[in-house]
Protein backbone atom coordinates (compact mmCIF):
# COMPACT_ATOMS: atom_id res chain seq x y z
CA UNK A 1 0.00 0.00 0.00
CA UNK A 2 1.21 3.26 -0.83
CA UNK A 3 2.00 5.57 2.10
CA UNK A 4 1.96 9.63 2.20
CA UNK A 5 5.60 10.68 3.07
CA UNK A 6 6.56 12.55 5.51
CA UNK A 7 9.04 14.63 4.14
CA UNK A 8 11.73 17.04 6.37
CA UNK A 9 11.83 20.42 4.24
CA UNK A 10 14.52 22.00 6.64
CA UNK A 11 16.83 20.52 3.68
CA UNK A 12 15.42 23.24 1.51
CA UNK A 13 17.48 26.03 3.54
CA UNK A 14 20.00 24.46 5.80
CA UNK A 15 21.01 21.08 3.79
CA UNK A 16 24.35 21.10 1.61
CA UNK A 17 23.86 20.07 -2.25
CA UNK A 18 23.13 16.56 -1.55
CA UNK A 19 20.98 16.78 1.22
CA UNK A 20 19.06 19.33 -1.01
CA UNK A 21 19.57 17.18 -4.38
CA UNK A 22 18.03 14.14 -1.71
CA UNK A 23 14.59 16.35 -0.84
CA UNK A 24 14.43 17.07 -4.65
CA UNK A 25 13.87 13.24 -5.51
CA UNK A 26 11.64 12.90 -2.46
CA UNK A 27 9.55 15.58 -3.35
CA UNK A 28 9.40 14.87 -6.98
CA UNK A 29 8.40 11.16 -5.75
CA UNK A 30 5.60 11.81 -3.96
CA UNK A 31 4.15 14.35 -6.23
CA UNK A 32 4.62 11.42 -9.04
CA UNK A 33 3.32 8.19 -7.09
CA UNK A 34 0.66 9.85 -5.00
CA UNK A 35 0.32 14.15 -5.56
CA UNK A 36 0.31 14.20 -1.44
CA UNK A 37 2.85 14.44 0.85
CA UNK A 38 3.51 15.83 5.23
CA UNK A 39 6.35 18.63 5.11
CA UNK A 40 7.60 18.61 8.39
CA UNK A 41 10.03 21.78 9.69
CA UNK A 42 7.62 23.64 6.97
CA UNK A 43 8.98 27.43 8.68
CA UNK A 44 5.38 28.23 9.53
CA UNK A 45 5.25 29.27 13.08
CA UNK A 46 2.55 27.18 14.95
CA UNK A 47 1.81 29.75 17.06
CA UNK A 48 0.80 31.47 13.77
CA UNK A 49 -1.16 28.94 12.95
CA UNK A 50 -2.60 28.34 16.52
CA UNK A 51 -3.88 32.28 15.96
CA UNK A 52 -5.66 31.79 12.66
CA UNK A 53 -7.42 28.56 13.65
CA UNK A 54 -8.78 31.06 16.63
CA UNK A 55 -10.07 32.96 14.39
CA UNK A 56 -11.54 31.18 12.11
CA UNK A 57 -13.78 29.33 14.92
CA UNK A 58 -14.85 32.75 16.25
CA UNK A 59 -15.79 34.38 12.28
CA UNK A 60 -17.73 30.53 12.37
CA UNK A 61 -19.59 30.90 15.45
CA UNK A 62 -20.78 34.25 14.19
CA UNK A 63 -25.22 34.11 13.79
CA UNK A 64 -25.77 32.75 10.44
CA UNK A 65 -27.07 36.40 9.25
CA UNK A 66 -23.97 37.94 9.83
CA UNK A 67 -21.78 35.20 7.79
CA UNK A 68 -24.62 35.71 5.26
CA UNK A 69 -23.35 39.66 4.81
CA UNK A 70 -20.45 38.31 3.56
CA UNK A 71 -21.45 36.11 1.03
CA UNK A 72 -19.37 34.65 -1.37
CA UNK A 73 -21.42 36.15 -5.06
CA UNK A 74 -18.50 36.53 -7.54
CA UNK A 75 -16.25 33.34 -9.24
CA UNK A 76 -14.04 36.21 -10.84
CA UNK A 77 -12.93 37.64 -7.23
CA UNK A 78 -13.95 33.76 -5.50
CA UNK A 79 -13.39 35.51 -1.59
CA UNK A 80 -16.62 35.44 0.69
CA UNK A 81 -18.52 33.23 2.66
CA UNK A 82 -19.87 29.88 1.47
CA UNK A 83 -23.21 28.72 3.15
CA UNK A 84 -23.98 24.99 4.11
CA UNK A 85 -24.27 22.40 1.35
CA UNK A 86 -24.02 25.64 -1.47
CA UNK A 87 -20.86 23.79 -2.31
CA UNK A 88 -20.90 20.57 -4.11
CA UNK A 89 -17.27 19.34 -4.63
CA UNK A 90 -18.85 16.01 -6.34
CA UNK A 91 -21.60 17.11 -8.60
CA UNK A 92 -22.90 13.50 -8.42
CA UNK A 93 -23.40 13.81 -5.14
CA UNK A 94 -25.31 16.31 -2.68
CA UNK A 95 -23.92 19.42 -1.49
CA UNK A 96 -21.23 19.42 0.69
CA UNK A 97 -22.00 19.00 4.89
CA UNK A 98 -19.44 22.40 5.15
CA UNK A 99 -18.78 26.18 5.16
CA UNK A 100 -16.29 27.80 4.16
CA UNK A 101 -14.54 31.36 4.27
CA UNK A 102 -12.64 32.53 1.25
CA UNK A 103 -9.85 35.37 1.31
CA UNK A 104 -7.66 36.34 -1.86
CA UNK A 105 -5.53 39.13 -2.71
CA UNK A 106 -7.41 42.45 -4.07
CA UNK A 107 -6.33 44.83 -6.45
CA UNK A 108 -6.84 47.56 -4.60
CA UNK A 109 -3.65 47.18 -2.34
CA UNK A 110 -4.82 49.52 0.65
CA UNK A 111 -3.70 47.27 2.92
CA UNK A 112 0.31 46.77 4.11
CA UNK A 113 1.23 43.06 4.68
CA UNK A 114 4.59 41.71 4.43
CA UNK A 115 8.14 43.47 4.24
CA UNK A 116 8.61 46.15 1.71
CA UNK A 117 9.78 43.81 -1.02
CA UNK A 118 6.31 42.92 -1.40
CA UNK A 119 3.32 44.35 -3.12
CA UNK A 120 1.07 45.94 -0.75
CA UNK A 121 -2.68 44.33 -0.86
CA UNK A 122 -5.98 44.40 0.94
CA UNK A 123 -7.92 41.29 1.89
CA UNK A 124 -11.96 41.54 1.90
CA UNK A 125 -12.90 40.05 5.25
CA UNK A 126 -15.60 41.08 7.65
CA UNK A 127 -14.13 43.41 10.37
CA UNK A 128 -13.79 40.26 13.03
CA UNK A 129 -11.14 38.99 10.83
CA UNK A 130 -9.63 42.26 9.13
CA UNK A 131 -8.53 43.74 11.92
CA UNK A 132 -6.17 40.63 12.32
CA UNK A 133 -2.85 40.94 11.16
CA UNK A 134 -2.27 36.90 11.65
CA UNK A 135 -4.57 36.30 8.76
CA UNK A 136 -2.66 38.63 6.56
CA UNK A 137 0.96 37.22 8.15
CA UNK A 138 -0.47 33.85 7.69
CA UNK A 139 -1.24 34.51 3.90
CA UNK A 140 2.28 35.94 3.09
CA UNK A 141 3.57 33.11 5.34
CA UNK A 142 2.10 30.28 3.27
CA UNK A 143 2.92 32.17 -0.11
CA UNK A 144 6.23 32.42 0.96
CA UNK A 145 6.66 28.75 1.61
CA UNK A 146 4.11 27.92 -1.34
CA UNK A 147 7.16 29.17 -3.80
CA UNK A 148 9.92 27.46 -1.83
CA UNK A 149 8.02 24.22 -2.35
CA UNK A 150 7.78 25.99 -6.41
CA UNK A 151 11.23 26.41 -6.38
CA UNK A 152 11.72 22.36 -5.42
CA UNK A 153 9.38 21.78 -8.25
CA UNK A 154 11.47 23.77 -10.70
CA UNK A 155 14.73 21.45 -10.16
CA UNK A 156 12.90 18.22 -10.00
CA UNK A 157 11.70 19.16 -13.57
CA UNK A 158 14.65 20.24 -14.64
CA UNK A 159 13.78 23.80 -15.08
CA UNK A 160 15.16 27.34 -13.94
CA UNK A 161 14.86 27.29 -10.16
CA UNK A 162 12.56 30.35 -10.45
CA UNK A 163 10.51 29.35 -13.35
CA UNK A 164 7.32 28.34 -11.46
CA UNK A 165 7.70 31.05 -8.79
CA UNK A 166 7.94 33.61 -11.49
CA UNK A 167 4.78 32.17 -13.12
CA UNK A 168 3.21 32.75 -9.23
CA UNK A 169 4.24 36.22 -8.84
CA UNK A 170 1.10 38.15 -8.94
CA UNK A 171 0.03 35.51 -5.88
CA UNK A 172 -3.43 34.83 -7.39
CA UNK A 173 -3.95 32.55 -4.35
CA UNK A 174 -6.61 31.94 -1.94
CA UNK A 175 -6.94 31.42 1.77
CA UNK A 176 -9.75 29.12 2.74
CA UNK A 177 -11.16 28.61 6.13
CA UNK A 178 -13.70 25.51 6.19
CA UNK A 179 -15.37 24.60 9.07
CA UNK A 180 -17.45 21.15 9.03
CA UNK A 181 -20.48 21.40 11.70
CA UNK A 182 -21.25 18.56 13.83
CA UNK A 183 -23.94 15.85 12.27
CA UNK A 184 -26.96 16.47 13.88
CA UNK A 185 -29.13 14.60 11.41
CA UNK A 186 -28.87 11.58 9.24
CA UNK A 187 -26.67 12.65 5.86
CA UNK A 188 -28.78 12.36 2.41
CA UNK A 189 -27.65 9.24 0.77
CA UNK A 190 -24.27 9.67 -0.65
CA UNK A 191 -23.65 13.35 0.98
CA UNK A 192 -20.32 13.74 2.95
CA UNK A 193 -18.36 16.30 4.33
CA UNK A 194 -16.48 16.98 1.47
CA UNK A 195 -17.13 15.43 -2.13
CA UNK A 196 -14.46 13.51 -3.99
CA UNK A 197 -12.65 15.99 -6.10
CA UNK A 198 -8.91 17.26 -7.45
CA UNK A 199 -7.89 20.79 -6.01
CA UNK A 200 -7.97 23.44 -9.27
CA UNK A 201 -4.64 25.21 -9.18
CA UNK A 202 -0.81 24.17 -9.12
CA UNK A 203 -0.25 23.44 -5.38
CA UNK A 204 -2.29 22.82 -1.75
CA UNK A 205 -1.28 23.78 1.59
CA UNK A 206 -3.47 22.59 3.92
CA UNK A 207 -3.82 22.39 7.87
CA UNK A 208 -6.27 20.67 9.59
CA UNK A 209 -7.00 19.73 13.08
CA UNK A 210 -6.94 16.11 14.61
CA UNK A 211 -10.58 15.30 14.00
CA UNK A 212 -9.39 13.72 10.76
CA UNK A 213 -11.97 12.39 7.80
CA UNK A 214 -9.60 13.24 4.98
CA UNK A 215 -9.06 10.88 2.27
CA UNK A 216 -6.49 10.42 -0.49
CA UNK A 217 -6.99 8.07 -3.83
CA UNK A 218 -4.18 5.81 -4.52
CA UNK A 219 -3.70 5.10 -8.30
CA UNK A 220 -5.12 1.82 -8.21
CA UNK A 221 -8.60 3.55 -6.61
CA UNK A 222 -8.02 2.46 -2.97
CA UNK A 223 -8.89 5.49 -0.62
CA UNK A 224 -6.29 5.99 2.65
CA UNK A 225 -6.57 8.27 5.44
CA UNK A 226 -4.70 11.49 5.66
CA UNK A 227 -4.93 12.17 9.38
CA UNK A 228 -3.59 15.31 11.06
CA UNK A 229 0.67 14.60 11.87
CA UNK A 230 1.40 17.66 14.47
CA UNK A 231 4.10 19.78 12.82
CA UNK A 232 3.12 19.30 9.41
CA UNK A 233 1.68 20.41 6.67
CA UNK A 234 0.10 18.48 3.70
CA UNK A 235 0.88 19.39 0.64
CA UNK A 236 -1.16 18.00 -2.79
CA UNK A 237 -0.53 18.85 -6.39
CA UNK A 238 -3.27 20.12 -8.53
CA UNK A 239 -4.95 20.52 -11.72
CA UNK A 240 -2.92 22.61 -13.21
CA UNK A 241 0.39 21.54 -12.27
CA UNK A 242 -1.24 17.94 -13.74
CA UNK A 243 -1.61 19.50 -17.27
CA UNK A 244 1.77 21.87 -17.11
CA UNK A 245 3.53 18.66 -16.23
CA UNK A 246 1.81 16.39 -19.13
CA UNK A 247 0.93 13.58 -15.41
CA UNK A 248 4.20 13.40 -14.24
CA UNK A 249 2.98 15.13 -11.10
CA UNK A 250 -0.71 13.63 -10.79
CA UNK A 251 -4.06 15.73 -9.11
CA UNK A 252 -4.82 13.48 -6.65
CA UNK A 253 -8.89 12.73 -5.71
CA UNK A 254 -9.33 13.64 -2.12
CA UNK A 255 -12.53 14.30 -0.16
CA UNK A 256 -13.94 14.66 3.63
CA UNK A 257 -15.96 11.78 5.18
CA UNK A 258 -18.62 11.86 7.86
CA UNK A 259 -16.84 10.07 11.04
CA UNK A 260 -18.13 6.48 12.36
CA UNK A 261 -17.32 7.34 15.83
CA UNK A 262 -18.18 9.90 18.09
CA UNK A 263 -16.15 12.29 16.20
CA UNK A 264 -19.59 12.96 14.22
CA UNK A 265 -20.62 15.31 16.97
CA UNK A 266 -17.55 17.47 16.68
CA UNK A 267 -16.45 20.69 14.52
CA UNK A 268 -13.68 19.51 12.70
CA UNK A 269 -11.76 22.65 11.20
CA UNK A 270 -9.18 23.23 8.69
CA UNK A 271 -7.10 25.76 6.60
CA UNK A 272 -6.84 25.15 3.14
CA UNK A 273 -4.01 27.66 0.94
CA UNK A 274 -4.80 27.11 -3.11
CA UNK A 275 -1.77 28.23 -4.87
CA UNK A 276 -2.44 29.57 -7.91
CA UNK A 277 -0.29 30.95 -11.02
CA UNK A 278 -0.85 34.37 -12.32
CA UNK A 279 -4.18 34.40 -14.76
CA UNK A 280 -2.32 35.06 -17.70
CA UNK A 281 0.11 31.92 -17.37
CA UNK A 282 -0.71 30.13 -20.45
CA UNK A 283 -0.72 26.49 -18.75
CA UNK A 284 1.13 24.16 -21.81
CA UNK A 285 3.31 21.02 -21.15
CA UNK A 286 6.75 21.57 -20.64
CA UNK A 287 9.23 20.44 -22.31
CA UNK A 288 10.92 18.33 -20.04
CA UNK A 289 7.56 16.55 -19.56
CA UNK A 290 6.63 15.29 -23.21
CA UNK A 291 9.75 13.36 -23.88
CA UNK A 292 8.65 10.25 -23.69
CA UNK A 293 4.97 10.99 -24.19
CA UNK A 294 3.12 13.96 -26.51
CA UNK A 295 0.98 16.48 -24.79
CA UNK A 296 -2.18 15.21 -23.33
CA UNK A 297 -3.43 18.86 -22.97
CA UNK A 298 -4.00 21.93 -25.30
CA UNK A 299 -2.67 25.24 -23.72
CA UNK A 300 -4.79 26.97 -21.72
CA UNK A 301 -4.89 30.28 -19.43
CA UNK A 302 -4.40 29.70 -16.09
CA UNK A 303 -7.22 32.35 -15.32
CA UNK A 304 -9.71 30.77 -17.46
CA UNK A 305 -9.44 27.39 -15.85
CA UNK A 306 -10.13 28.75 -12.98
CA UNK A 307 -12.98 30.34 -13.49
CA UNK A 308 -14.53 27.46 -14.95
CA UNK A 309 -14.43 25.11 -12.17
CA UNK A 310 -15.15 27.65 -10.15
CA UNK A 311 -18.73 27.85 -12.44
CA UNK A 312 -19.50 24.02 -12.56
CA UNK A 313 -18.29 23.80 -8.41
CA UNK A 314 -20.96 26.54 -7.16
Amino acid sequence: MINIPVIDFSLFNNGNSTTKQNLVKQIYQACHEIGFMYLQNHGISQNLIEQVFTHSRDFFNLPLEIKQQFAWSDEHSNQGYVGMERERLDPNKPGDLKEAFNVGKEDTQTQRCGDAENKNFSISVPNSLAKNPDILSFYQACTELANKVLQVFALALQLPEDFFANNHNKQNHTLRSLHYPPIQQPPQPGQVRAGEHSDYGSITLLFQDQVGGLEVQTASGEWIAAPAIPGTVVVNTGDLMQRWTNHVFCSTKHRVMIPNDDRVKQSRYSIAFFCHPNDDTEIACLESCCRKYPAIYPPILAGEYLLSRLQATY
